[in-house]
């Protein structure tokens, strides 16, 4: 004898009822609710000033009225990106603490295997914006283009200027050493606030950075730029020449600016944060503003993003091997 059960009506509507409530609430942090329900924190890993603070405060103002949560700017500098991924990597995984990450992130894996993290720490959000740099010396330096400033640089020891050991700048600078065969010294800086007054001064010889760090000095007439590390010729800048128009085909990587969250964040927010901020940088007011300043435009899905960085540490680990940079010793 078989016997079967059947389900009140009643039971099977409160039944869906409560997987509708489970479904929402997989978007909140445990006790908070309908996720944001408080402000959000965006940890930036160079000193406020500089071209990745301004670009992350330019979107998170914009996204937190979307949210209706204020977005909260931390800037965590040093150990080239380091210190404030680590924190973010250490942080709950609630959907209240975000990371800016520059290419910088990636060539550091490449670097090092003593990194106070693994990549397996974080989880990719968005790509925000590329990020093109441009070869840049003192005002002061007798030579207008890229061919006259390396015979003058070989007369001399010179010295070049980087956000950070590791960063592309570095690598970038290091390899026009050597193509170059210029001899002298790497300086490490926090940032490029932090730096432009040297390389004004002239303190330091030269340094790759993007358009939104060195091109008011152009302006201002207190620097020279010289080339730009692109395939073809910036549009936000089109009178001047690739590295490869200059001589040095193989100097062509641009950085970029993404957003991370602790890995276990829950994927509806990842998503949801991914798609808020693409919907801000898409905007045309947003895309206008980001291609003044010498920014392209991204706003990509997460595994668009983790592509990107996949893509970019085999390159970086071809570029450290020819360059030889470690930053162990």
């Amino acid at each position: 004898m078989s016997v079967t059960f059947r389900r009140p009506r009643r039971a099977a509507l409160l039944l869906l009822g409560l997987t509708a409530v489970a479904t929402a609430r997989a978007t909140s942090a445990p006790g908070d609710g309908e996720w944001p329900a408080r402000p959000i924190k965006v940890l930036v890993p160079y000193v406020a000033g500089g071209p990745v603070d301004n670009v992350t405060r330019m979107v998170m103002e914009v996204a937190a009225k979307s949210l209706k949560q204020p977005i909260v700017i931390e800037n965590k500098p040093g150990a080239n990106t380091q210190v404030a991924t680590a924190q973010l990597a250490r942080s709950a995984a609630d959907g209240y603490t975000f990371g800016v990450v520059p290419a910088a992130y990636t060539t550091n894996l490449v670097l090092s295997d003593r990194l106070p993290y693994k990549s397996s720490d974080l989880a990719a959000v968005s790509h925000m914006v590329d990020i093109p740099l441009f070869l840049y010396t003192s005002a002061t330096t007798p030579a207008r283009n890229t061919k006259e400033f390396v015979a003058w640089a070989k007369q001399r020891s010179v010295s070049y200027a980087s956000t950070g050991a590791g960063s592309t700048g570095h690598l970038l600078g290091e390899m026009l050493a050597m193509s170059a065969g210029l001899k002298g010294a790497h300086v490490a800086y926090n940032g490029s606030a932090q730096l432009m007054p040297d390389l004004v001064a002239g303190r330091v010889d030269y340094i790759f950075d993007p358009a939104s760090g060195g091109m008011p000095q152009v302006k201002a007439g207190k620097l020279k730029v010289l080339a730009v590390s692109l395939p073809l010729r910036c549009l936000c800048a089109p009178d001047v020449p690739t590295m490869a128009e200059s001589g040095y085909p193989d100097i062509v990587q641009s950085s970029w600016i993404g957003l991370m969250a602790p890995a276990g964040t829950p994927k509806p927010i990842v998503d949801r944060m991914s798609a808020e901020i693409a919907k801000v940088i898409r905007s045309p007011e947003m895309t206008q503003r980001l291609q003044a300043l010498g920014f392209g435009p991204a706003g990509s899905t997460p595994t668009g993003f983790q592509a990107l960085m996949d893509r970019d540490r085999s390159a970086y680990a071809a570029i450290v091997r020819k360059a030889n940079i470690s930053l162990e010793r």
